[in-house]
């Protein structure tokens, strides 16, 4: 017969064991989230950003609390309401790059991790703040790839670089637009453009009225012998705005060329049968949306840090003839 102390220490070391084991059933069974924080919720490039986000989650076996944050305010109110959920981390695209500073100290307080998307944070001097894992546009590379479009519709048509003009409106205070227009300048170079046929116009706001008036002033500089035009931008609207001043200058849709980067602002444009806006670089907000999600997931659940930049320039020119195709493959018809 066992000695009563000795049963005593073997149902003790039972339960032990017992505990232990649940103790990591339940680990095993907590759920992973992470956040997916957006400035613009209503706008179908987030709308697809988060789609993507679950999508990944879904792949992966974790959950993705999405929150909109249009303002200073409700971006750090939601960083204390992910941590009261549970969540080990999140992805941000800021209403205001200069939040950065004061995100990552609520995310510091509340033990999350951050990856920023599509926009980087600066500090309070203004400079990118590298330390912060960010995905996002290669701005150079897809300027090239405009500006190369740009050259191949001109070739296509048969212009003579003779009587070609390149108008680029430009907004050199922001780097990613310097580099976005810088890029298309360079393709345009290697495509054999003039180099002295090319204008730029500063751009005193990014939108259609800001760039007919940048379109404009630099329509009025141009030689007489010019026929056809090129216009240039950092985006769909600072293009938009400069073949609405081609129209008005008399300039016909089949004698311009007006390549947008982005897409989604473009799609009313491309609805018209004809225009001087023959297409946009349409980025992968599927793609950013699904990787961003998915490094946050690696990084709280093996430690794995991501890169401090990893560069996007995945884009697929939209015109007449395959914008909403291409809309549709990645949720941005509707």
């Amino acid at each position: 017969m066992k000695h009563p102390r000795g049963i005593r220490s073997l149902c003790r070391a039972a339960l032990a064991v017992t505990a232990v084991s649940l103790s990591c059933n339940l680990l095993a069974a907590e759920e992973v989230k992470i956040g997916f924080l957006v400035k613009q919720a209503e706008e179908p490039w987030f709308q697809t950003e988060w789609a993507f986000a679950e999508k990944a989650g879904k792949d992966k076996g974790f959950k993705v609390i999405k929150i909109a944050v249009p303002d200073g305010e409700k971006t750090l109110s939601a960083i204390d309401s992910l941590a009261a959920n549970g969540a080990k981390g999140f992805v941000i695209c800021p209403p205001d790059v200069s939040l950065g500073p004061a995100i990552m100290a609520k995310a510091k307080l509340n033990d999350l991790k951050v990856i920023a998307v599509d926009d980087r944070f600066v500090d309070a001097s203004g400079k990118f703040m590298e330390d912060v894992p960010y995905l996002g546009m290669a701005a150079f590379e897809v300027g090239q790839k405009q500006g190369a479009a740009m050259a191949a519709e001109a070739k296509k048509r048969g212009w003579d670089w003779k009587e070609t003009y390149a108008v680029i409106n430009t907004f050199n205070e922001l780097d990613t637009g310097k580099k976005r227009t810088d890029g298309s300048v360079d393709a345009l170079k290697k495509a054999g453009f003039p180099e002295d046929h090319i204008l730029y116009s500063a751009l005193k706001t990014l939108d259609v009225p800001g760039s007919m008036d940048s379109t404009n002033s630099a329509l009025v500089k141009l030689p007489s012998g010019a026929k056809n035009l090129i216009i240039g931008g950092m985006n769909d609207n600072t293009v938009l705005g400069g073949v609405r001043a081609t129209e008005s200058a008399g300039f016909k849709a089949a004698n311009v060329i007006g390549i947008g980067i982005n897409g989604t602002d473009a799609i009313g444009e491309l609805k018209k049968p004809d225009s001087g806006f023959f297409g946009s670089m349409l980025p992968s907000p599927h793609i950013e949306g699904y990787k961003t999600a998915e490094m946050m997931y690696e990084w709280v659940t093996t430690g794995k840090e991501p890169p401090k930049y990893t560069a996007m320039d995945e884009v697929t020119l939209i015109t007449r003839e395959n914008f909403k195709q291409e809309l549709e493959k990645i949720g941005l018809w509707n």
